[in-house]
């Protein structure tokens, strides 16, 4: 891979002489302002991190997540871009990159979420166990099919996979391409380098191999609607079937921001405390026999207590903690720059399949953070509730909307309440679908109906998702 093609400036839509004329920015600098200027990315601040519907302040919504993240990638970004420049010497590496890279990441770090569902991870559960079981099951009858058949009958492979491997992900290249209407069908037409960053997983739904020992295969980058933009991206990109470079970047600073925020945010909703949190690591020390940085990491969270109490602070716990996660993101942003840089020539000529914190020192404390999460965050009771008023809540909406929009845009008279139903969609993402399947076949038309209802679900922050389940049901 070449960094001229892969820091492709390029558009969907080409931006006329006329609009840019005036604008001295970067094509990367403007990507950045299209995207704080949306509501799609203001809806983030209404979005499940760890705690669904929190009424803190502190803890984070997918919106601080999503600028904390942006945070890393830009610091990841010019460090790894000095590295290249001055240790790596890639003569194909032009000075002007640097900045390039800086903005590419910190506009990838704010979309990179940008496709999830309401109710985080457990959202993007709640939608592919309902596809899975229901699509089979859903009979559709139209005279241009013959004799009543099942969805999963009509649809051919991938189309159904895109729905039982559903990802937001996925959904967040759906977004910001076709379904943020702006000027146009081609949502908020970000540069391609910028869209070819955001596609962690360069598969389809029909590759997907959780298996693999290439990280690449083991979720879907794109449905198939999206497969001509795809490859469209691929190609100005010369990515030719492999990830981009900066998706390592990318998925790294996410990793840093997750795995330290859920420890911070866990001590602060009262999940943990300074002494659960020390035994757990030491624990982990003792049975896994741990490196010396995480022995170090140890060593410092207990300084940062005593200089707590030294301090006369209220709370040395807190103090510690806070502290202490500081220190290990700057252990783990050195991590992955010293392995971007360890594995340059894999990541270049595509070979390389792991995350860049794989192998690491810091590979050691990701996961001890992530256990502790698991253990005393992802499994309390509150956050169980939430998860089951979840799927009770997303499970409702696509019994309804489902069988409302298969028959929406057909010759069949639809019921009186699934109108209502198909009412409630956003009028854009009712022209985007028109504008799409205009032309197409009536298994890609039904195929696109379904997207129609997911894209509706995704756009949905927690609080509206919750009203308005609760309004269908008369509950307010």
């Amino acid at each position: 891979m070449e960094w001229k093609k892969l820091l492709c400036g390029e558009r969907i839509r080409p931006i006329s002489r006329h609009e840019g004329s005036k604008d001295l920015r970067s094509e990367f600098e403007k990507d950045y302002h299209r995207i704080i200027g949306s509501a799609s990315f203001r809806r983030l601040q209404d979005k499940t991190q760890v705690f669904p519907l929190d009424q803190s302040d502190f803890v984070r919504t997918r919106l601080t997540h999503s600028l904390e993240v942006s945070s890393f990638c830009k610091s990841l970004g010019q460090n790894i871009a000095r590295k290249i420049v001055t240790e790596i010497k890639d003569e194909s590496f032009e000075a002007s990159y640097q900045q390039d890279i800086c903005d590419i990441l910190q506009c990838a770090g704010l979309l990179h979420d940008i496709g999830n569902p309401p109710f985080g991870h457990f959202g993007e559960t709640v939608i592919r166990e309902w596809f899975k079981e229901n699509l089979p099951k859903l009979n559709f009858e139209l005279d241009s099919f013959g004799e009543g058949k099942t969805l999963s009958q009509i649809l051919n492979p991938q189309m159904q996979n895109d729905f039982y491997n559903f990802e937001g992900n996925t959904q967040a290249l759906r977004l910001v391409t076709k379904l943020h209407y702006l000027v146009d069908e081609h949502g908020m037409n970000l540069s391609k380098a910028l869209l070819a960053t955001i596609i962690k997983y360069p598969v389809s739904s029909l590759n997907v191999d959780k298996k693999s020992k290439d990280i690449c295969c083991h979720k879907m980058g794109y449905y198939y609607a999206d497969r001509e933009l795809f490859r469209d991206i691929e190609y100005s990109c010369g990515l030719n079937g492999r990830r981009h470079p900066l998706t390592y970047i990318l998925e790294a600073a996410d990793d840093i921001a997750y795995r330290t925020a859920d420890i911070e945010d866990s001590y602060k909703k009262g999940r943990i405390s300074f002494d659960i949190l020390l035994r757990e690591l030491e624990l982990r020390c003792y049975e896994d026999n741990s490196d010396k940085e995480y022995r170090s990491l140890i060593e410092t969270l207990k300084y940062r207590y005593e200089k707590g109490i030294e301090h006369g602070v209220n709370d040395p716990g807190e103090y510690a903690v806070q502290n202490w996660i500081v220190a290990v993101q700057g252990k783990l942003i050195y991590q992955a720059t010293e392995s971007f840089a360890s594995h340059y020539t894999a990541i270049m000529d595509g070979s390389f399949g792991q995350e860049l914190l794989d192998g690491t020192e810091g590979k050691h404390i990701v996961d001890a953070l992530g256990d502790i999460a698991v253990k005393y965050a992802f499994n309390s009771e509150p956050i169980l509730k939430i998860e089951v008023s979840a799927n009770q809540i997303l499970s409702y909406l696509l019994d309804r909307l489902v069988p409302a929009a298969i028959y929406y845009d057909t010759d069949k008279k639809l019921r009186p309440i699934d109108l209502r139903m198909i009412s409630f969609i956003s009028d854009n993402y009712k022209r985007i679908y028109h504008i799409y399947s205009e032309g197409r076949p009536e298994d890609e038309k039904l195929y696109l109906r379904l997207l129609l209802v997911t894209d509706y679900i995704c756009g949905m922050t927690d609080s509206y998702a919750k009203r308005l389940y609760q309004e269908l049901n008369g509950l307010i």
